[in-house]
């Protein structure tokens, strides 16, 4: 994923808000980062580091020393190095984008073929998806008609920040609003942000949150709208799911408190369906299972306990390594248990999601292995059936990776793809046999995946304004 931060405001030196707005958006990525500023002394300034084994705030705590501005951005990336710094016929811009291209080599060879002009070329020729984006800019006369091309012609998501380098900010949202864009204001000026509590802990108030496609330009003094919002959205439903921070809001709807109801109606299916399991605890996968593990038990009934505490003061999510078997060593090695909540006891635990399941299965033997009677276990989501294709939110890189369709290539082959809305119904018979083969593969007492409706109950906005394609494929 990634996220973004940047201000504008009439003092001499806002890089402190960029520095500290960044690093509140640390959740959304471990691998790259950057800040940008521009000075009227100075002009453009930037710095990009690798966060793999160091987090945000170490990294740059040089750089909040050095780099000084007036206005500045910032970005978490899961992907390629930004904020970019270019000179185009637009004018020289720092430029940092969240999202994914997935047309990107049919881009880069149209552009290649008429312009005459380059990229620079990274491991096995990738090319930055930032510097593709302002290439698709470019090509416009203004900043307006370049990021509407460049939304055009992009299939994926690109929300776009722009440093101009006379301190104006340009801020768009990806076309459909998958992703939020949240504009906060002070007495100082304005900022943007993916997340809208970084900008509150840092005296900003809330001013605006971009519709789809919209365009704005910031200055210290206003908001200047250069393209309206689109009609048309479908917003992640994965971002109140797992992605998005407890405190954070989304077209008005906090995260957390999405997530207790969410449980609530878990635990409300359970009831009506006659699930009458002997649980001692409810329990969450730490950390985004929590809350709705939370929401299960107060509307259940049964307690809530952590049977184990993630050991965190080492092992940070910043830290993870970049290797999926270094990343399943070290979930393990992060798991502590609570042996008297767990010795002889029956639990119910509360997932996210699941996508592949290869932590979730060691999560299970752990508990097993420290004498767990019995682990029910809750997926916060319904089934995931396919790869999502507008943003980079999970690792996997074939749908074939996803455990539910590696279940149903299991029970029939080829023919049960023909059957995924089936599978993904709980009351059908394929939905049956599919939680019950995921059950025999984890050791799981019981298994249950919230419903769409469900969720889009939880979420409590349109569902026509809900992207929910993972888990039924309709765009």
């Amino acid at each position: 994923m990634g996220g973004f931060f940047g201000a504008t405001g009439h003092v001499r030196n806002i890089i402190p808000d960029v520095f500290f707005g960044t690093d509140y958006h640390s959740h959304l990525g471990t691998r790259r980062a950057g800040m940008a500023a521009w000075d009227v002394e100075y002009g453009l300034q930037r710095e990009i580091h690798n966060i793999e084994n160091s987090p945000f705030r170490t990294r740059f705590e040089k750089t909040l020393e050095e780099m000084t501005g007036s206005a500045g951005i910032g970005c978490i990336s899961d992907s390629d190095p930004q904020p970019l710094l270019i000179r185009s016929n637009l004018g020289t811009y720092a430029i940092a984008t969240i999202g994914i291209i997935h047309n990107a080599e049919a881009l880069i060879s149209q552009y290649l073929s008429f312009s005459g002009g380059h990229f620079e070329a990274m491991r096995r020729g990738h090319v930055n998806t930032t510097e593709l984006v302002a290439a698709m800019i470019d090509q416009k006369s203004s900043f307006t008609e370049g990021i509407r091309f460049a939304q055009k012609v992009i299939e994926g998501t690109a929300s776009i920040l722009i440093l101009c380098d006379d301190g104006r900010l340009i801020a768009a949202r990806d076309r459909m609003g998958r992703l939020p864009v949240l504009i906060g204001r002070s007495e100082e000026g304005f900022c943007v942000s993916f997340e809208n509590f970084a900008y509150q802990k840092l005296g900003y108030t809330d001013y605006t949150e971009l519709g789809p496609g919209e365009i704005v330009e910031i200055t210290p003094d206003a908001v200047t709208q250069l393209a309206p919002p689109r009609e048309e959205m479908r917003i992640c439903s994965f971002l109140w799911t797992y992605y998005g921070y407890p405190t954070s809001c989304y077209e008005g709807v906090n995260v957390e408190a999405m997530r207790y109801k969410n449980g609530e109606i878990m635990a409300e299916h359970d009831m009506e369906e006659g699930r009458d399991m002997d649980i001692d605890y409810v329990g969450g996968v730490p950390d985004s299972g929590t809350p709705h593990a939370i929401g299960y038990a107060n509307r259940s009934g049964r307690p809530f306990a952590r049977a184990f505490i993630k050991y965190t003061p080492t092992w940070s999510r910043s830290f993870m390594p970049s290797t999926q078997t270094d990343r399943n060593r070290i979930a393990k090695m992060k798991q502590i248990p609570v042996h008297a909540l767990i010795q002889d006891k029956n639990l119910l635990f509360v997932d996210d999601s699941i996508v592949r399941g290869t932590q979730l299965r060691e999560t299970v033997e752990f508990l097993y292995d420290n004498g767990a009677r019995s682990v029910h276990m809750r997926s916060a989501c319904p089934p995931i059936m396919y790869g999502c294709k507008y943003l980079n939110f999970s690792r996997a890189t074939s749908d074939m990776e996803l455990i539910t369709r590696q279940v149903i290539m299991e029970l029939e082959g080829e023919e049960g793809l023909n059957h995924l809305e089936e599978y993904a119904d709980r009351n059908s018979e394929r939905g049956k046999k599919m939680r019950q083969a995921i059950c025999d593969r984890f050791h799981f007492a019981s298994l249950e995946f919230q419903s769409l409706e469900g969720l889009e109950e939880a979420i409590g906005i349109d569902k026509c304004k809900l992207c929910t394609y993972c888990w039924n494929g309709k765009e």
